[in-house]
């Protein structure tokens, strides 16, 4: 280990203790507010000191192991002492990874559950159909993980498949995985409707925001404009006699969101509001990467096949992500959901990078 991760554990622990002191401090325990912040702090910091002491107990047992083996001359005591050398090592190199993973720092919007949008980009029909086919991929994605997923609004293709299709992901962890998802996909194939056989290269946009509650954007009705109509299917045909569907504008920002899958207007308006807090705290989230020189890399600003963050190869049965260099060999598993060998190969590469490249 670095001595800057080293220098940074003993930092936390020393933290550690002072909030240990301070929690048993009668002037704190007299303070709910104050005991309820430093209770908070005590258990983020707990597990990183006790895994730091376990990992330097380990060391130490393997330098005092080292000693016996160099102090004695008999050959069982020799055995006993490598054996114990060995399994200290083991425990200290295992405690030493545990400790890299949490010394690094945690996006705070990870627990969060998620609201993305598919759209289609580059290739007409073809990409409406393969911007159905990754909504189906990111449902069976969901159902593996025990997640929920609900469809918020959508416009279908005339030929099957969505122009573009917003919904919400639910469950412990969604945002730490799905994150990773934002980008340009790109889809190699030979289209159902080529005649000669001629292979296609479309492409698909994927954005992911953190889901916000309303405490964490405040929007002033004032600003918000309501339009209502009436919601049409593929083509532009009525599809609802009555007004349910809506647009909303945000107009300080020119943000538009329109709503119109379920009948109730009050439904679709309730949606619609969903989708632009969380546009609204996604944009507040990229002002502020910015601004602290960490930008938020991989989400889509155009959806252009030269900016692709994974390619979908039909024909040669392969699907590569560009950013880890990973690729599987079975596009139906993947298309079935099997996007974990990317996602952790991600969270690995992002770890790494958060770490310095230790």
């Amino acid at each position: 280990m670095s001595e800057v991760l080293f220098g940074r554990l003993g930092e936390i622990d020393s933290r550690y203790q002072e909030v240990q002191a301070r929690l048993m401090d009668p002037a704190v325990t007299s303070k709910p507010d104050l005991l309820r912040e430093l209770g908070k702090e005590n258990a983020e910091l707990e597990p990183t000191v006790l895994t730091y002491r376990r990992w330097k107990a380990a060391l130490d047992e393997v330098d005092s192991a080292r000693r016996l083996l160099n102090e004695t001359s008999e050959p069982e005591m020799k055995d006993m002492a490598a054996a114990e050398i060995e399994e200290q090592q083991a425990l200290a190199n295992k405690l030493e990874e545990e400790l890299k993973v949490l010394l690094v720092p945690r996006d705070p919007t990870d627990d969060k559950d998620v609201i993305v949008e598919v759209k289609a980009g580059e290739g007409g029909d073809e990409s409406a159909l393969f911007a159905g086919e990754v909504f189906k991929m990111y449902e069976s994605y969901a159902g593996r993980r025990g997640w929920r997923t609900e469809v918020l609004s959508s416009t279908p293709s005339n030929v099957g498949g969505f122009k573009e299709v917003t919904f919400a992901v639910k469950g412990k962890g969604a945002y730490s995985r799905m994150k990773h998802e934002a980008g340009v996909h790109r889809v190699q194939r030979v289209p159902e409707t080529e005649s000669q056989g001629r292979l296609h290269t479309s492409a698909i946009g994927v954005v992911v925001m953190p889901e916000a509650e309303e405490v964490e954007v405040q929007i002033d009705p004032k600003d918000l404009k309501w339009d209502v109509f009436r919601s049409s299917g593929p083509g532009g045909q009525s599809v609802n006699t009555t007004d349910s569907a809506v647009r909303l504008t945000h107009l300080p920002t020119g943000t538009v969101v329109s709503c119109q899958d379920e009948k109730s207007q009050l439904q679709n308006r309730d949606k619609a509001l969903r989708i632009m807090r969380a546009r609204l705290h996604q944009a507040e989230l990229d002002r502020r990467a910015a601004e602290d020189s960490a930008a938020r890399k991989g989400q889509v600003r155009s959806v252009d096949r030269s900016e692709k963050i994974r390619t979908y190869n039909f024909p040669q049965n392969r699907v590569t992500d560009h950013r880890v260099k990973v690729s599987v060999h079975n596009v139906p598993e993947v298309m079935s959901g099997g996007l974990d060998p990317f996602i952790d190969a991600l969270i690995t590469k992002l770890r790494a990078e958060q770490l310095g490249g230790e």
